[in-house]
């Protein structure tokens, strides 16, 4: 399995109406693969949407936008493109210890802290074997909604979405994980970039 990780930069003031016209097309387009999740950008870059689609492998994902493509009943809903200052578009591998977008439910009304590290070319190999063996002890403090490494778009990068109830619930768990020898994991290599967003779930993401 591979997620497509799309992020779009939107127009100020268009992120509701985007989201809007996203929900009604979302039936139509899940015909062809599963939505992950859907954010929206709450700090770090604004007015940003975030949506991630599962594929089987690359073959599938050519399929699916193929066959959505040529969807009569997506071509009759607009899809908002005209708010869309920039787009990125990365296929990403999940980590082994993942669990599947939207296998979980963490209620709603959370917030999501989205990690993205660049490290050297060689260090993740590193980085995944030393998370493998925190998490499970890390997700004692909140819950780890993803993680994945990056096959297409920018390399070397590692990304990590955390769950919680609201910013004040992250400052304190980030606080006992570390003051409990929780967290951080010793990998043996340090990042040479670090960038985080905090991210609110549209009411149809699978991921709340």
């Amino acid at each position: 399995m591979i997620y497509e990780v799309r992020t779009y930069t939107l127009r100020p003031g268009t992120v509701d109406e985007f989201e809007s016209r996203f929900e009604k097309r979302h039936p139509y387009r899940e015909k062809y693969s599963k939505l992950g999740a859907f954010w929206h950008t709450d700090f770090g870059t604004l007015n940003q949407v975030i949506h991630v689609w599962e594929y089987d492998d690359l073959d599938h994902r050519a399929r699916a936008r193929e066959a959505a493509n040529n969807d009569p009943d997506l071509e009759k809903n607009p899809n908002g493109r005209e708010f869309v200052v920039e787009q990125q578009s990365e296929i990403v591998t999940p980590a082994s210890f993942m669990h599947p977008l939207g296998s979980r439910d963490y209620g709603s009304g959370n917030v999501y802290e989205m990690r993205t590290y660049t490290y050297e070319p060689g260090g993740i190999p590193k980085v995944l074997a030393a998370w493998s063996e925190a998490v499970p002890r890390r997700e004692e403090y909140s819950p780890l909604a993803g993680c994945w490494t990056t096959e297409f778009g920018g390399l070397n990068r590692f990304t990590h979405v955390w769950v919680y109830k609201d910013l004040n619930e992250r400052n304190k768990v980030r606080a006992e994980a570390r003051q409990a020898g929780a967290w951080p994991p010793r990998a043996g290599v340090s990042p040479i970039r670090q960038e985080n967003k905090v991210l609110i779930a549209a009411a149809f993401s699978p991921v709340k």
